[in-house]
């Protein structure tokens, strides 16, 4: 008798164990496809960087970034089908470029954070720069 409360009881735990690591969710890491900006880039950084692009260009993040099929009103971060985000790669190197070459003096920030030339220098909130 004491063998079967014993059999019944370990049952029991085990199924709350198995029932609480079921209900448990897997952490959800986004996948991240940078290749411009620095791998450990804290998801705020990103965020901020994002959206001040968005606001140079006068775009939205669909500029770049294409749908996930299936799922409504989502976005694809990480995929490089848009033609637009390997442009946008080639025109954030070049502005990296412009701020270490030109104005980088004491070498002290990484390049991709120098704000001395920016998006906005050129577009002015238009998707393609005015060309005067």
């Amino acid at each position: 008798m004491l063998h079967k409360k014993k059999i019944v009881t370990f049952s029991a735990l085990l199924i709350f164990v198995l029932l609480g690591v079921a209900a448990v969710k897997p952490v959800f890491k986004k996948d991240r496809n940078l290749k411009v900006l620095p791998k450990d880039i804290s998801d705020a950084k990103l965020d901020s960087i994002m959206q001040t692009y968005n606001k140079a260009l006068g775009v939205k993040c669909n500029f770049c970034h294409i749908p996930v099929k299936y799922i409504a009103d989502s976005l694809d971060y990480a995929s490089d089908a848009e033609p637009m985000k390997e442009n946008a790669r080639k025109m954030m190197k070049m502005v990296i470029y412009i701020n270490n070459t030109n104005f980088n003096f004491e070498n002290n920030q990484q390049p991709e954070y120098l704000h001395t030339v920016t998006c906005k220098t050129c577009h002015r909130g238009e998707a393609f720069p005015p060309e005067d």
